[in-house]
This record gives C-alpha cells, structure tokens and sequence, in this order.
C-alpha cells in the first residue's frame, strides 16, 4: 500500500507504476494501516525483529518527492510503526548514487 501525493513526475514515479501493475494500491491519507511504514520520520531502522508485523499487516510506503518532504502531513497519517531503511544507496535515475533517497520501488524491495 502507498499514500501518493502526486509530487513525482508521472513518467518516472515507481509507486505509481507498482500501482498500475496491480502490485501496490493507494490509500487516503486518513486510512488507518497498521503495518510498518517505510518513511523518514521513522525512528528505527526495518530490521528482522519485524518480519512478523510485515507478514500480518503488511508494508506502506510514502510516495512523495525528497524535495518537498515539508509539505508532507505526517500527523494525519493514521499509521502503525515507522521505520527507517538501513543505509543503502539509490539507483533511479532520478537520485542515482544518493544514500538514503530511494524511490518506491526500491524502498518495497528492499524490504
């Protein structure tokens, strides 16, 4: 699942692409998910301690540009826990060789 806030460039953003192939959907900004949320304001890193929680309730990610992260309404996400991703480097053409700055696709993935 996702939450789009339709910052990306239509051509080049995987979560929409994901979602047009069937494999992630998106959700309104208020719905409750009580899975592990791949987001930058998490204060944990994903880790194997939560394979349980991901293979019960599930993985959302947070489809925004890096750019614009402030406009982002995070308090009205109705969420379970945030996580960070472990230190890993970008290869989208967009962030190519950026630590940390991941597009969609590869923030699923890498779960």
């Amino acid at each position: 699942r996702m939450w789009d806030f339709a910052q990306c460039d239509p051509k080049r953003c995987t979560g929409q692409r994901l979602a047009r192939k069937g494999l992630m959907s998106a959700m309104p900004l208020k719905q409750p998910f009580k899975g592990i949320v791949l987001s930058p304001n998490g204060t944990r890193a994903v880790s194997p301690a939560d394979g349980d929680v991901l293979a019960r309730k599930g993985l959302s990610v947070i489809d925004c540009s890096w750019a614009r992260l402030q406009e982002i309404p995070f308090s009205q996400m109705r969420s379970g826990e945030h996580r960070l991703l472990p230190f890993l480097v970008a290869v989208n053409p967009v962030n190519y060789g950026k630590p940390s700055k991941l597009s969609c696709a590869e923030a699923a993935a890498a779960c």
